[in-house]
């Protein structure tokens, strides 16, 4: 549905409200009386622009991965484009620990079929570009499946919380190390990727992108 000049700052309003009460609360034990209460919204406007609570998540997991790739490549400038997948990916894992609302926030999105789908589907083609050189093979339906096993990874390492023994260091090194490999980069640009992403404030980054 198209939004009106009437129904934008209402959607925005909405918007707002659903990150906050999401971050505070979390996803599943926020309310659809909160959210209308809290944004002054009416339950026919609400229906109008987002139809359902899954409506709000899938526009925010839309913001959030394009501005996670967008912060990605502000950082890495004119490093090789693997190094912004590298990045992207490390901040992804670093905001899940952030907060655990976050990261039901993240693992809900990794479990709904239709955001799951658009997960999939914007990251495939981001991935060919970044990793066509190292599979000039493969076509655009190949990386559409190996993502579908990446974002499976992904969902498994999002809802593995940190420790002593499993640290966030060591949890984004060992995925991308495991994903870095499935796309066919060399190990001594492997190691170079790893290092550099390792040498970055991951945590910093992580807020700016919230």
């Amino acid at each position: 549905m198209a939004l009106t000049n009437v129904s934008e700052p209402t959607r925005r309003r909405i918007l707002q409200v659903c990150v906050r009460l999401f971050l505070e609360k979390g996803y599943k034990k926020t309310t659809m009386i909160e959210i209308l209460r809290e944004s002054s919204a009416s339950n026919s406007s609400f229906q109008n622009i987002f139809h359902t609570k899954d409506g709000v998540l899938f526009e925010l997991v839309e913001f959030m991965f394009s501005n996670q790739f967008s912060m990605a490549r502000s950082i890495t400038g004119n490093l090789p484009p693997v190094c912004v997948y590298a990045t992207e990916t490390a901040i992804q894992l670093t905001l899940t620990e952030l907060n655990e609302n976050l990261r039901e926030i993240y693992i809900e999105a990794y479990t709904q079929p239709n955001i799951v789908d658009y997960i999939q589907h914007h990251t495939a083609r981001e991935l060919e570009v970044i990793f066509g050189p190292y599979l000039p093979e493969l076509t655009s339906e190949d990386f559409y499946l190996l993502d579908i096993g990446s974002s499976g990874m992904m969902r498994s390492y999002m809802a593995r919380k940190c420790d002593h023994y499993f640290t966030l260091e060591r949890k984004i090194r060992r995925f991308l190390d495991m994903s870095l490999t499935v796309y066919h980069v060399p190990p001594e640009e492997r190691e170079e990727i790893l290092a550099y992403v390792e040498s970055l404030d991951l945590r910093s980054a992580a807020e700016q992108a919230l």
